[in-house]
């Protein structure tokens, strides 16, 4: 049994690594710079660093954790590999016909985005299945032989197999399938009802296409990071972070790589969980910022709010996620001047390579992180602890010719890049809290990323929030919160029935068939010992969405059924403001969530002293504040922190991984832990804080 914990977070500028000794509760940190060619190249090469450098067998290794963003970054830059469709005849456009909306109902002149597989690779076979799971026409097998032909010609990579109501019955997908790989064996190959064993045939065709699409590429990537590992002396099997927030191993991630598009800011929600008990805070907003974009997301009670369905690319991708909402928000966010003379910031990113011009890497585009350097809010020699030089001179200069374009100073062009940024970010929360019926005033900012505790005060204060958390080590959470991971499985099926007693039986063969799929499921993963748990979603009859509710148990009597209706009107009620009792209530799906729980490491133990603050202070340095202008402020060093002191705002806390501006009116406390409780003022005019 290995006594070393290594979990990694790969980020489109920078990849955080964490390794923790179980038994002696001893954390060691690394950040290197992502290698956007070869991510995988970058990772191992930290992963030897990281443990080397602090004396770490690599045969200790006893798990490995991996949060990546490569599916999600292959969807929207396009970099998903050609996919071809055999489908039901008739149906070979459902992928453009979608639901037969616009992307954007008032402008004519954006395009819809394109399918993983071409429409001339998109191929109809003979065959039906009906609603029911009855069959009314047998597969045409010629067609399917015929079709693997035309698709070899086409060059596709990868075949997705979707076929008309194959979650009522499958068998004509299961018989497409083997013949497809018994005349072309080597292909990537996957059925929609592998995929998604759900209703709603264009969410499960394009589900399915864009899995087959994302194969072969996260199978290159996981072929190079499983080899690597093996060739560094790791005799444990990694596992990848899912966007579920459970953590599996490469082969079903290879089968099933739609499961990932939130694999890296899962890990710094479940991170921001774990510290929430920690702390006895079950109300958090977490704010994770860095290089490329920000990623929010509500926790309420210590529960994170979970979606259904995602927004990939421009198709609806129905698996089970965090609900963690992503903007193209970081430090390498570039502004630019759009044709009306407005001042824009993002999404566009300048990445790792070349970087901001800070970083003296080439980039010569003004970005988010050049004006917080240009304002004083970055330290303009060093970042990561020493280890990257900072370029004041490169980062004012790109600021410049931004203010050019403008007509103001570079002050006011820094500043207003600030202020943009913010102002994004504030709308990303409101997705996630206003819009979704929460106050966010009623929770606290979990601010980390490496960017995220320089932004997040400005961020709470214009949400009206007065409680920001910083947690120790903020740019590396998500790493962290990687190993806090469990091994989880969703699984899902489409029955739709009558909550009736008449039901029963046909509700009961579903929950065995998802007991079945589990089980299987389980076997691969090599776990025995999981927990079960169960769920239906429910609507009124004529609806067309559904709520999720829990079901106790894996088998429905007549009062449990009775229950699970009575549970619905009232659910229904709170969440829409009204309940219908003489409609009928119809089940739509059942789901099983089975999770196999893991020794977590210990919390890290904080050095910390009493003391006086001023023995942390590094300098003095002229900053930037909204309405303030510049003033000078003491810049403090983290590390050097006394447990249970006060630092009053405006200062600068500085430490490896980020750096934390505190504002006017603001208080921050350090707890015994190593956590900064900022306080922010509110005005007593308005009661929003200052």
């Amino acid at each position: 049994m290995g006594t070393v914990c290594v979990g990694i977070d790969t980020g489109g500028t920078f990849t955080d690594l964490v390794a923790v000794e179980i038994g002696r509760g001893r954390y060691h940190y690394h950040k290197v710079p992502t290698t956007t060619d070869d991510p995988a190249r970058g990772i191992l090469d930290g992963v030897a660093e990281l443990l080397d450098a602090n004396g770490l067998a690599r045969s200790d290794v006893g798990f490995l954790v991996l949060g990546t963003t490569l599916a999600t970054n292959a969807v929207l830059e396009g970099k998903w590999a050609r996919a071809g469709l055999i489908t039901t005849e008739g149906f070979r456009d459902v992928l453009e016909l979608a639901r037969q909306r616009r992307p954007h109902y008032f402008n004519l002149d954006i395009p819809k985005p394109m399918p993983p597989a071409p429409r001339d690779c998109r191929l109809e076979v003979g065959g039906r299945i009906a609603h029911d799971g009855s069959e009314v026409a047998p597969l045409a097998e010629d067609g399917v032989r015929r079709a693997v032909e035309v698709l070899k010609s086409k060059k596709v990579e990868a075949v997705a197999i979707c076929f008309l109501h194959a979650y009522a019955n499958a068998a004509h997908e299961q018989q497409a399938r083997a013949l497809v790989k018994k005349h072309w064996p080597e292909v990537y190959l996957c059925t929609s009802g592998e995929v998604l064993a759900e209703f709603r045939e264009f969410e499960r065709f394009a589900t399915a296409a864009v899995n087959a699409s994302l194969m072969p590429v996260m199978d290159s990537y996981l072929e190079r990071f499983e080899r690597g590992i093996e060739r560094l002396g790791i005799r444990r099997t990694p596992r990848v972070m899912q966007s579920n927030g459970g953590a599996v191993s490469p082969g079903a991630v290879r089968r099933l790589p739609v499961n990932t598009f939130f694999s890296g800011p899962a890990g710094g929600v479940i991170g921001s969980v774990g510290l929430g008990k920690q702390l006895r805070l079950p109300d958090l907003i977490t704010f994770d910022m860095g290089g490329t974009s920000t990623d929010v997301c509500l926790v309420r009670g210590g529960d994170p709010a979970k979606k259904s369905e995602r927004q990939i690319g421009g198709f609806p991708v129905r698996t089970r996620t965090l609900d963690i909402h992503t903007i193209g928000a970081g430090g390498g966010s570039i502004a630019w001047v759009d044709a009306g003379g407005l001042l824009k910031v993002g999404p566009q990113s300048a990445g790792a390579y070349p970087g901001p011009a800070a970083y003296g890497r080439g980039g010569t585009e003004p970005t988010v992180t050049d004006a917080n350097v240009v304002l004083g809010r970055l330290n303009p020699r060093t970042l990561l602890g020493g280890r990257m030089a900072v370029h004041p001179d490169r980062a004012r200069a790109a600021i410049a010719g931004l203010a050019g374009k403008l007509g103001v100073d570079a002050v006011k062009a820094a500043a207003g890049v600030i202020e943009i940024i913010n102002v994004n970010m504030m709308g990303a929360v409101r997705v996630i809290s206003v819009e979704q019926g929460e106050d966010p005033r009623e929770f606290t900012l979990v601010a980390f990323g490496g960017a995220g505790p320089l932004h997040a005060a400005d961020v709470a204060r214009n949400m009206g929030m007065r409680r920001v958390l910083v947690p120790p080590r903020p740019g590396l959470l998500s790493a962290i919160g990687l190993l806090h991971a469990d091994v989880r499985g969703d699984f899902s099926l489409t029955r739709l029935l009558r909550a009736e007693a008449a039901s029963l039986e046909a509700l009961n063969a579903g929950l065995d068939e998802l007991k079945q799929r589990a089980g299987a499921w389980l076997d691969g993963e090599g776990e025995t010992q999981v927990g079960h748990e169960w769920y239906a979603d429910l609507r009124y009859f004529g609806q067309n969405s559904e709520l999720i509710l829990a079901l106790n148990g894996g088998r429905l009597t007549g009062p449990a059924l009775a229950k699970l209706v009575e549970n619905f009107h009232r659910r229904h009620r709170t969440h829409y403001g009204y309940e219908m009792r003489g409609q009928p209530v119809e089940v739509v799906n059942v789901r099983l969530v089975v999770t196999a729980r893991r020794r977590t490491p210990p919390p890290e133990r904080a050095q910390l002293t009493r003391g006086d603050p001023r023995r942390a202070l590094l300098e003095k340095r002229r900053v930037w504040f909204s309405g303030d202008g510049f003033v000078t402020v003491p810049v403090y060093d983290r590390e050097r922190l006394p447990a249970d002191c006060r630092v009053a705002g405006p200062a600068v806390i500085e430490q490896m991984d980020t750096t934390t501006v505190v504002p006017p009116g603001a208080r921050v406390t350090n707890d015994r832990l190593g956590y900064l409780h900022m306080e922010l003022a509110r005005t007593a005019a308005s009661g929003r804080t200052a």
